[in-house]
């Protein structure tokens, strides 16, 4: 499932080898959970033209998130974000699902997003920028090698 192998990626991007803990797994899945809800158009703002990670970010700054979204994106020290701030942010379709595919609650969902996200974003946006016109599995991919 095309969900499971961006888990996989993010996965492997947050902890190096894709078996490094099941921590590292379980929030390479959220994130691919979320990401591919996000990309169908379950509550993202892609508009077609862009990728779930810029829908994220968009999504993320109209909630309040501005400084927190951009310091991730940016090459500076990345901020906090609480589990309540993600899901006031997030549709709560999407959190609800995300939950459902990794077998947790809505709650947990939001503080593991929280706590990976910072580290997801600030790794796919390495030139302080979100990159254009790519796919979050090619954006991973990318910065694997």
């Amino acid at each position: 499932m095309a969900g499971n192998d961006l888990g996989s990626l993010l996965g492997s991007l947050l902890g190096g080898s894709g078996q490094s803990g099941s921590t590292q797994g379980g929030a390479g899945n959220i994130l691919g959970a979320l990401l591919g809800a996000l990309g169908k158009g379950q509550g993202g703002s892609t508009g077609g033209s862009g990728n779930a990670l810029e829908g994220l970010i968009g999504m993320l700054t109209k909630s309040g998130l501005v400084d927190q979204a951009h310091s991730w994106v940016g090459t500076g020290e990345n901020q906090a974000v609480e589990g309540s701030q993600i899901a006031e942010a997030l549709p709560d379709e999407t959190l609800r699902k995300v939950a459902e595919e990794a077998g947790i609650t809505t709650e947990q969902a939001a503080e593991e997003i929280a706590r990976s996200l910072p580290t997801a974003v600030d790794k796919l946006t390495p030139s302080g920028e979100v990159p254009q016109g790519r796919s979050i599995e090619d954006l991973v991919r990318e910065q694997q090698l």
